[in-house]
């Protein structure tokens, strides 16, 4: 009886524990979508935000090495609602692989993301997908709405920006993987469930991504 009674509390120190790291890391997520939106004139172009499908955000995606960047991080991604005003509960991903280019040392950045069109958010259903592979990819615009931010986004699927050091620019993830996180999904909801159940299936939000899910209603909802 005793160990059993110590097994349990393992158990439920484990969730906690595990709940813990994802409640930091979307607060994290909703503070890095923040203060980039409100620094003026150098944000995500307001046109694309409110076109876009779906917005991933990936704080502080390590990357390192010597020359060539290994680049591992976490996040998450929500999707328009079918009525197109609202958005889903959000679900969790991982980003791998890839480069940057020319580095030296570690650094983590923050990852931002736009999926254009219905194509692209159909991308995030797969067990996995290569960026610039199987989805096209370019880096995204920044500033004020201009004509080179549509053309971009009738172009590419995914838009991506990195903000690194305060700098925030578009920059490309060609190579790198993006893929489902089936832990920390489990972790948010208490209970096993993939991506796609949670973009188009009526599934509530947790508690935990509510700061999350305020941050994405307050700069990316559509009129």
């Amino acid at each position: 009886m005793k160990s059993q009674i110590v097994a349990a509390l393992a158990l439920s120190a484990g969730v906690l524990c595990a709940q813990s790291e994802v409640t930091k890391r979307l607060d994290a997520a909703a503070d890095s979508f923040k203060e980039v939106m409100d620094t003026p004139d150098k944000s995500i172009p307001q046109d694309l935000l409110t076109k876009a499908q779906c917005v991933i955000v990936v704080p502080g995606l390590k990357k390192g090495a010597f020359i060539v960047g290994a680049k591992y991080g976490k996040g998450f991604v929500a999707c328009r609602k079918k009525d197109g005003v609202g958005w889903s509960a959000p679900g969790s991903v991982r980003v791998e692989g890839g480069s940057f280019g020319f580095q030296i040392g570690g650094q983590e950045t923050d990852v931002f993301m736009l999926i254009m069109n219905e194509r692209g958010m159909n991308r995030l259903f797969a067990t996995k997908f290569t960026l610039g592979g199987d989805a096209s990819v370019a880096a995204g615009p920044v500033g004020r709405s201009t004509q080179a931010e549509t053309d971009a986004a009738m172009t590419a699927e995914i838009l991506t920006w990195s903000r690194a050091r305060g700098l925030f620019a578009g920059i490309s993830l060609s190579g790198a993987t993006l893929r489902e996180d089936e832990d920390w999904n489990h972790d948010m909801y208490g209970r096993k469930i993939s991506n796609k159940e949670v973009i188009t299936g009526d599934v509530a939000a947790p508690a935990i991504a509510q700061n999350f899910m305020g941050m994405l209603n307050k700069y990316s909802s559509r009129k």
